[in-house]
Formats: structure tokens, sequence, C-alpha cells
């Protein structure tokens, strides 16, 4: 009795092949998705965009106020240590938020807001020369590729070269202002009624707020490649070109004073709230051969990158700070006059040179004069001495209208 093993059945071969053909059809349909969707998806409208970024920064800065005001009630405040004055400077009365509306005449609830025309043709005027100066040595084109390659660059990224640069042809228009009072933290202390027994409530710091409104075409292009490098370096180069312009910016400005100490300097601190909108157009061009322009999902990829920027650097809860200078008069800060002439520092750098080199010029030509003056009176000295020795050996020379062979001094008879 033969035991043999029963042979494996073969496998179908249907199998096979039907796994094959689903997965290239998964891949066509992921490739499909992917050119649907992300290239040639349209994007959503701009009032839609801009409500929900409106939305998420408002969420944002509630949920900040939220928790200052936490941490306002639940910290306990610890006097400050005052440290002894001179007594020979007087000091000042207390000058708090309060004096100085009142001696200023100035009242947050019932001011009306001002419409900054001066103010405006003051910002009109440095835009105007801030454009002048980076046109005349291309010194903002050299910061920018600068700052857009940096030391920090990946290393699937080519270098990056600007193309074109416009700063526009409009200006800011600011309007609105009002000056409201805020505590430390920047909140708005505005309609929080009365002190107790009526007496009107202390202010923390003065905060003057206005609207701002850009309607402007400033453009920056850019154009770079995508690299490849694996398996092994450079596989493949995708060129890119990129151009961003800010077509219209609206919001609202906050611009206040931080007190300084013997230690810290005064700052002027300055914000934009959370109901601005920034309207941008992007075009983007992406290949070498057959190109695909403004792909609308790196449209959105850029907005959404340059709104986060500007969110955490410019948008409350955030600030800016710059630092000011001091207000006492200086002598090396003077300018005007006679005794200081009102010039430009390098026009007084380039008058002082030229006279250095006047005064040079002259003292050549005295040194000159005098060795010439040296030399003629040396040769003067030499002849005199000539001229007594020979005088002196009877060789002087025959006076003019005298006789031949006679000397002078005899008289003739």
């Amino acid at each position: 009795m033969s035991t043999e093993a029963p042979l494996p059945k073969p496998e179908s071969s249907l199998s096979f092949t039907q796994g094959l053909l689903l997965g290239q059809l998964s891949v066509v349909i992921l490739i499909g998705a992917f050119i649907k969707f992300f290239i040639f998806g349209d994007p959503p409208s701009p009032d839609v965009t801009a409500a929900l970024r409106a939305t998420e920064r408002r969420s944002r800065t509630l949920a900040n106020k939220r928790s200052l005001l936490s941490l306002r009630t639940s910290t306990p405040k610890h006097p400050s240590l005052s440290k002894k004055r001179s007594s020979v400077l007087r000091a000042p009365p207390q000058l708090t938020t309060n004096t100085i509306l009142s001696k200023t005449y100035y009242n947050v609830d019932s001011h009306q807001p001002e419409s900054l025309d001066w103010f405006n043709v003051l910002i009109a005027q440095t835009i105007a020369q801030f454009r002048s100066d980076a046109q005349h040595d291309d010194a903002i084109l050299t910061s920018l590729t600068k700052a857009l390659n940096g030391t920090s660059r990946p290393d699937f990224l080519d270098e990056i070269k600007v193309t074109e640069l416009s700063l526009g042809e409009d200006f800011p228009i600011f309007s609105n202002c009002r000056v409201i009072p805020v505590d430390e933290n920047g909140m708005s202390a505005a309609g929080r009624g009365e002190g107790v027994g009526g007496v009107p409530r202390e202010h923390g710091r003065l905060q003057a707020r206005m609207d701002v409104d850009l309607s402007d075409f400033i453009t920056l292009a850019l154009e770079t490649k995508l690299l490849l490098n694996y398996p092994k370096p450079l596989v493949a180069v995708l060129p890119v070109a990129l151009a961003v312009s800010i077509v219209r910016f609206s919001g609202t400005l906050s611009i206040s004073f931080i007190p300084g100490s013997p230690l810290n300097a005064t700052m002027l601190a300055f914000s934009f709230l959370d109901d601005y909108r920034l309207d941008l157009s992007v075009r983007s061009l992406v290949g070498s051969r057959s190109r695909l322009q403004d792909v609308p999902k790196i449209a959105q990829l850029v907005e959404a990158r340059l709104h986060t920027w500007f969110d955490e650097r410019a948008v409350e809860p955030r600030f800016q700070q710059i630092e000011l200078p001091s207000l006492w008069p200086r002598k090396k800060n003077t300018r005007g006059g006679e005794d200081a002439p009102s010039e430009p520092a390098s026009m007084s750098r380039a008058k002082g040179k030229e006279m250095e080199r006047d005064l040079r010029e002259e003292a050549r030509r005295e040194v000159e004069a005098e060795s010439r003056a040296a030399r003629g009176e040396v040769e003067r000295i030499e002849q005199e001495g000539l001229r007594w020795r020979r005088r002196a050996m009877g060789e002087e020379y025959a006076i003019p209208g005298s006789m031949p062979g006679s000397l002078p001094g005899m008289n003739m008879t």
C-alpha cells in the first residue's frame, strides 16, 4: 500500500491578475484625486477665508484675555521697594493718567475721533523717501536676497533669486484716531464705570487706536528650484517661480508708550487688533517644459504662511517695541545757526577734507617761497663776500665813466 503525499493545487492566475489590476487602479485613483483636489481644486472665496481667519484670531485673543484675568485674580500684589532719592533735585508731584487727561483737556469717554490728515502727509513723505532710498543703491534688494537665502536653507531648495520688487505707488490712510485707557496688560479699560463713591476711575496707561487702510500693489517675485537628492544627489530638478502681491490691507493700529526706568529705556509699542484683513494675490509657475500655472493649493499655503508670520509678530496680544532716544537736548545733536551749519554729516566730512587739502597746499607754497628766499639770500651773501675779497686784493672793477688806468679817489688836475 503506497502512501503518496497529495500534490499542492496550483494557485489560480486570476487572483494575481486581479490584484495587479486593483493595485494599478488604486494608484490611478490616488493620482487623479491628488491632481483634482490639490492642483486643480477650486479655492474658497476670499470672504469665507477672511471670516474663518478672523474667527480664529478672535478666539485666541479671548483665550489670552481670560488667562490674564485669571492670573490677575490669583496673583497677590507685592509692595515695591522704594529707593532713596536725592534731596537736591526737586521731585515733581505724582503724575497719573487722570492728571495728564485733565491737564490736556481730553475726555476719553466723550472726545470725538480725529481725522489725522496731517499724519497721513508725514507718513506719505516718509514712505516716499524710503522708496527713493531703496532705488538709489539697491540696499533693500541685497538685504532681501540675503534674508531669503540665509544660513538655514533646506537641502531640497536651490538658491532663491529675487526677480521683481515693487514697493507700490500709493500710501496708507490713517483715520478715526481715538485715545482709550488700557491696563498694564494692554486690555481696554473703557466702559468699566466709575470708582467707589462716584470718584472717577483711575486709568492705567493710554493707548491711541487708529484705523488704517491701504490699497496698493506691493509685489515680490522669486524663483528657485526644488532638488530631489534621493537616491542620489540631483536626481531631478523642478523650477518654481512665485510672485506675491499685497492688494489690500485694513485694520486697527494701536500705539502706546511703555514708561522707562533708570535701567530700561522708554519704549514705543505698536500692534494690530485681531480684526484686520489682508488680501493677497499669489501667482505661481511650476515646471520647465510642461508648466503648471497658478496652482490654487500653492496660493493657499503661501497665504496661510504669511498670515501666521504676521500674527506671531504684530497682532495682539503680541506687539513690537521701538526704543526711544533720550529727549534731553545734546550739543552733539544741535544743527543750524552760524556756529553749527545745518548740513548732513557726509557733506561736513567732505568740506573738512577739502579744507584740509587747501591748508596743505597753502603750507606747501609757503615752504617753497621761504626756501627760494633763503637761496636768494645765500647767493647775495656769497656775491658780497666775493666783492669784498676782490677789493682787498686790488682787483676792484673800474668805476663806470672813469678813465682807464685811473684809480678811484684820484683827483684830476
